[in-house]
């Protein structure tokens, strides 16, 4: 990082990737350990982490496998909205936000506007939930894509090296 450059001035550099990396493998890396890795000090990397975090570059957290814990059904909704003003797509979107089954959702560019992923105990819950939804927003649904997710093999990993 250059000297008294904040992020907010600049893109990434190398040693900023190389820590990403090294926290996508393992959100809990100790400090002391990446500093050997990128050749910084433990404050450098602080530092920079905490500016990455600030900018909106990586949020911390973790990812939970549905499946693992009672919720053996995932599925990924593509929906198509139709006659909607910026309010109502506001509160649907909202509405989906705070939806406990609701894990993901995304605005899309294509033939759908948002996809939505939403995780079930059973099929008879999926149905209610999607049911549910669709009843509640049937002015705004234009079309209703459903497809089970099957398995994950990749989910959100970047390789910023190279």
């Amino acid at each position: 990082m250059p000297v008294k450059t904040t992020l907010k001035s600049r893109i990434l550099d190398e040693k900023d990737k190389k820590i990403l990396m090294i926290l996508q493998k393992n959100g809990r890396e100790q400090l002391t350990s990446i500093a050997k890795k990128v050749n910084l000090s433990i404050d450098s990397v602080h530092k920079r982490i905490k500016e990455m975090q600030k900018k909106g570059v990586f949020e911390s957290g973790i990812f939970i496998e549905p499946r693992a814990i009672g919720f053996p059904l995932v599925a990924d909704i593509k929906i198509k909205l139709q006659n909607i003003t910026e309010k109502q797509k506001e509160q649907f979107i909202n509405y989906l936000k705070g939806h406990k089954r609701v894990i993901e959702l995304l605005s899309v560019m294509g033939d759908f506007d948002l996809t939505c992923v939403l995780i079930a105990k059973d099929t008879n819950e999926l149905e209610e939930i999607s049911t549910e939804i669709r009843q509640k927003y049937s002015n705004l649904i234009a079309d209703w894509k459903g497809i089970l997710v099957l398995k994950t093999y990749k989910f959100e990993y970047y390789d910023l090296i190279n």
